[in-house]
């Protein structure tokens, strides 16, 4: 492992410590700082020339900011000489601006890759992108792993029996998502119709499937943002008869009104993973997180050996 050094940008670097400590390896030394004027500057501290450079940075709120300055690290590594450089983007920030679904608008999610891979990454190292399709933008390998085997070894220790349980997907676009965790837990499926008025505003109209009532109600998805949809679904499951909601996500962005709607929602639990650190959430009690650390740790490992990271999840399908 001399070869390798891990770096962090601003955005996570308690994530990226975790890491480090589970790869027993020091975190590498960088300078980053912000000009009166808001321009970015960064400075590697060390040598990298020939070596495996690893950037962990989350594109989260501040999410032009974060952005950024993962580039500007990608450019000094690449100015440094180092031999390859891998970009761990466990959020990746304008995912949800992955195709024109409307007349005049910008793809944003294939901007960013466009941005990241001119800017000298070599490789890119994600986490639960919101539309798969994104591991397309890259021109550049993209490793895509999955938070749901953390999030179901979580649930599976809370003791829940089959029998008792519901894995209900809060939209149609989290159906497969909730087929697979169906697939390890256990337990009926159930959808939420959702309907989208516009980027801000969705409605919940239908719960199919089931049955619900009286049973305990997981709902996965990949990222709660303002949780507008995760409360509407709540509210319908709720009125479905069920005796508890637990909310599990792989991203807890928890922008806007997100905190007070959770606090006032029938949801019993917030489960996240420390992709994106907590802030504020953490003085929420509903809301529990996990870490992904090991999971990038492992596939770090993996990808400066050159092994395959499927075998990670050769016992889960997404």
């Amino acid at each position: 492992m001399r070869e390798l050094k891990i770096f962090s940008g601003g955005a996570n670097p308690q994530l990226a410590e975790d890491i480090c400590g589970f790869l027993h390896l020091p975190l590498g030394q960088i300078t980053l700082s912000t000009f009166p004027d808001g321009e970015r500057h960064c400075k590697i501290e060390e040598d990298v020339r020939g070596r495996d450079v690893f950037l962990i940075q989350p594109t989260s709120p501040s999410v032009n900011d974060n952005l950024m300055e993962l580039l500007i690290m990608i450019d000094s590594c690449k100015r440094a000489s180092a031999s390859r450089i891998t970009a761990v983007i466990p959020y990746f920030g304008y995912a949800r601006s992955d195709r024109k679904d409307e007349g005049r608008v910008a793809i944003a999610a294939k901007l960013c890759a466009n941005l990241i891979t001119r800017a000298g990454a070599d490789r890119v190292l994600a986490m639960d992108l919101h539309a798969a399709q994104i591991q397309g933008f890259f021109d550049v390998p993209v490793d895509h792993l999955y938070a749901a085997p953390v999030l179901n070894k979580y649930f599976i220790d809370q003791g829940i029996q089959e029998d008792n349980l519901a894995v209900v997907s809060p939209d149609e676009g989290s159906i497969k998502r909730a087929i697979g965790h169906v697939r390890r837990l256990g337990g009926k499926l159930a959808i939420v119709d959702k309907r989208r008025a516009s980027a801000l505003e969705t409605t919940q109209e239908n719960l199919i499937g089931g049955p619900i009532e009286g049973r305990v109600a997981l709902m996965f998805d990949d990222m709660i943002s303002t949780a507008g949809s995760i409360c509407g679904a709540a509210e319908l499951v709720k009125a479905a008869g069920a005796s508890e909601i637990h909310v599990a996500a792989t991203h807890g962005v928890f922008c806007g009104p997100a905190l007070e709607r959770l606090e006032d929602s029938p949801i019993t639990s917030v489960v996240v993973t420390d992709t994106i650190p907590l802030g504020e959430a953490s003085k929420v009690s509903k809301i529990k997180q996990l870490t992904v650390a090991p999971l990038l740790a492992e596939a770090i490992k993996r990808v400066h050996h050159d092994q395959s990271i499927s075998d990670i999840f050769a016992s889960y399908e997404p």
